[in-house]
């Protein structure tokens, strides 16, 4: 039974379903999550008692941008530094753009190990190193 408070899901509507699942779905399945649920219009991966879904809603009015009010990028344990990487370096092969690369992997913070990734529909994904930097 997950903790009370936990999340339970996260639903993204996407522009273009085949694009999103390419630029999530390696992503999530390198992290450890499973292919959960699939429909014409959506997909979903899970991970644990949690999981997530991108869907090409029909009641979608525009287009996804984290500068404003709502989602402004999802943060995931990503193992070690050497995981987080190694996960930017093919990321990139694989529909996203790294983000602050001026910063990186520091953009967080000098003790926040991470690659902040953007992908072609402006989802930010943002994968953080779970032991901190000595």
């Amino acid at each position: 039974m997950p903790d009370r408070g936990a999340l339970h899901h996260v639903e993204l509507w996407v522009p273009d379903l085949a694009r999103a699942e390419a630029s999530f779905g390696w992503l999530l399945a390198d992290l450890g999550w499973t292919e959960h649920q699939r429909w014409s219009a959506g997909v979903s991966w899970k991970l644990g008692a949690t999981y997530v879904v991108v869907e090409q809603s029909p009641a979608l009015t525009g287009p996804h941008d984290r500068m404003k009010a709502g989602l402004n990028h999802l943060a995931l344990h990503a193992g070690t530094r050497e995981d987080v990487d190694r996960l930017t370096g093919v990321a990139q092969r694989n529909g996203w753009r790294l983000m602050f690369a001026d910063g990186h992997p520091f953009a967080g913070g000098a003790d926040h190990y991470a690659a902040f990734l953007e992908n072609e529909d402006g989802f930010e994904i943002e994968l953080v190193a779970d032991f901190p930097v000595p």
